[in-house]
């Protein structure tokens, strides 16, 4: 049975008038065909991309991103460190939440102490594992101690998320996705949202920021790429995102849709479980056997070499993405210019899995969502059929992201992909979450089920996150990067282009890099 949570009858009743109306009123509507949606209401209930996507309406963060995920103000109008470990932000004054109240920095300290206790799939605590503790200097004054030197907090602060105090530190899903407790300080309104179906907004006249020109939204989830392409077509919505590659020539010659790509933060990633004991033995010659292949650096590189990497663009993706050598763009704060292009080498890889002591190679299951970031699921059957090449037998399964990532988490996969993008624009986010060593005291590693451990890593990891000058913290997250990728702690694949479709001279849309979809960025053609 499907749910819908809404608010009350009489703002529900004001808005489906103004959508009978013709003319201008109807004009401020805007429909969006979107691949995934949230899970809950809750901005601090899970840390993908999706989730932050569809809240940013309702609820603002501290520090802002722009489509390049350079820092700008947010709730905060500045910030600086006043000591090693004290960050003081500075909360903007006269913002107004939803239900009239003001903002104060008592709501960013409740929001900041909130988040390690609500318990999601996928634990907000990234964004504050480097936060000791929280303390009202003023009204308008935060001040933030940090575990030690945290150069990088302002980075991890976008994606936190201020909600009311008043909502109490009881609130949960219910009280979220009911409403109750859906009281931002962002452009939209919660009006009512159907899981897995439509999250409906209505415009917030009294937004502290630019005034949107949309009086309605609606963020209806259609995960089935071409039900979704056909809403457009169909005129259902007035845009669509993550158009597969397989309908963007077509959407090209089509005179009645309009076209905008980027290039994305998100990359599609290789993990091998380095375990000792892998969930799901692997099998040779039909046997199930107790060793880990995965842990010989020989197999890894192996694998690695089987990958055409210049076919999964040109061919798998019709030309929607790069090859990749590294977890995130070589131009980011910590990303390697040094690295090479990753090789296809097909002769070389059999020889190594020879000298590993599998000449006839082995069976695996391989695991990878199917609906998250467009052409995963393609990617991934491509990939077990270039490893059958160099005589691997690789059980592909690709799955709904909503069994994938609990099951990912629970550590019961032996290989897998899915695609991680580097939403605050520095490498500490990425790899002191995926190759760190799993460390639940500091919450570096949050994200590392693969049993994945280097010393120097870490160490490396560790020096950077407390080194305040620029250029020696860039230095060593460099290191970070050349050493984790030479190891094959994790092997990329390739980097996603974005495409977004939209009807004929109805808007323009931002092409962000983290590839949200943000109806506070769309704006109307005149």
């Amino acid at each position: 049975m499907k749910q819908t949570f809404k608010l009350g009858g009489a703002l529900v009743a004001a808005l489906l008038l103004g959508t009978t109306l013709s003319g201008a009123a109807s004009a401020q509507t805007l429909t969006m065909g979107l691949r995934a949606g949230p899970d809950s209401i809750d901005p601090h209930w899970s840390t993908l991309g999706s989730q932050a996507e569809a809240l940013r309406h309702i609820f603002d963060t501290l520090v802002m991103a722009d489509e390049n995920l350079q820092l700008k103000p947010g709730l905060a109008t500045s910030w600086k460190p006043i000591d090693d470990t004290t960050w003081e932000f500075k909360i903007r004054e006269g913002v107004k939440f939803h239900d009239g109240s003001e903002l104060t920095a008592e709501d960013v300290k409740f929001s900041i102490d909130r988040i390690p206790v609500v318990t999601g799939p996928m634990s907000m605590t990234i964004y504050t594992k480097q936060v000791e503790s929280t303390s009202v200097a003023d009204k308008y004054t935060l001040h933030v101690k940090t575990k030690k030197p945290a150069p990088t907090l302002p980075n991890d602060f976008i994606r936190l998320f201020v909600v009311s105090k008043s909502i109490g530190a009881e609130a949960r899903n219910e009280q979220f996705n009911s409403g109750k407790a859906a009281i931002g300080t962002g452009p939209y309104k919660f009006v009512s949202w159907e899981p897995k179906g439509d999250l409906v907004l209505e415009r917030f006249d009294g937004y502290w920021g630019e005034k949107q020109p949309w009086q309605k939204v609606v963020r209806k989830e259609i995960p089935n790429d071409p039900a979704r392409m056909a809403a457009l077509k169909s005129g259902q919505v007035d845009l669509v995102n993550y158009v597969p590659a397989t309908d963007y020539a077509a959407m090209q010659r089509d005179k009645s849709v309009d076209t905008f790509v980027a290039d994305s933060v998100y990359f599609l990633n290789l993990t091998p479980n380095v375990k000792e004991t892998l969930p799901r033995k692997v099998k040779v010659d039909g046997k199930e056997i107790d060793a880990n292949p995965l842990r010989d650096p020989k197999v890894r590189e192996a694998m690695d070499l089987a990958i055409d990497r210049k076919t999964l663009v040109r061919v798998v993706l019709e030309g929607l993405g790069r090859p990749a050598n590294q977890l995130m763009p070589a131009s980011f704060f910590g990303g390697s210019k040094n690295l090479p292009e990753r090789p296809y080498d097909l002769a070389k890889a059999k020889q190594l899995l020879a000298d590993a002591g599998y000449p006839k190679g082995f069976e695996i299951d391989f695991h990878c969502t199917n609906n998250r970031l467009p052409g995963d699921s393609a990617v991934c059957e491509a990939l077990s059929q270039m490893w059958a090449r160099a005589g691997l037998k690789v059980n592909a399964n690709a799955l709904n992201g909503t069994v994938f990532f609990p099951a990912q988490q629970k550590g019961e996969f032996s290989l897998w992909m899915s695609g991680w993008g580097t939403l605050t624009g520095e490498a500490s986010y990425t790899y002191g979450s995926l190759v760190h060593t799993a460390d639940p005291t500091t919450g570096l590693g949050a994200f590392n089920k693969q049993g994945y451990s280097n010393p120097e890593v870490d160490k490396l990891l560790q020096e950077g996150s407390r080194t305040m000058d620029d250029a020696k913290r860039r230095a060593l997250f460099e290191k970070v990067t050349e050493v984790s990728m030479n190891d094959r702690a994790l092997i990329p694949t390739v980097q996603l282009q974005t495409v977004w479709a939209a009807k004929k001279g109805m808007m323009t849309i931002p092409a962000r890099v983290d590839q949200e979809t943000l109806a506070y960025e769309i704006k109307p053609k005149s």
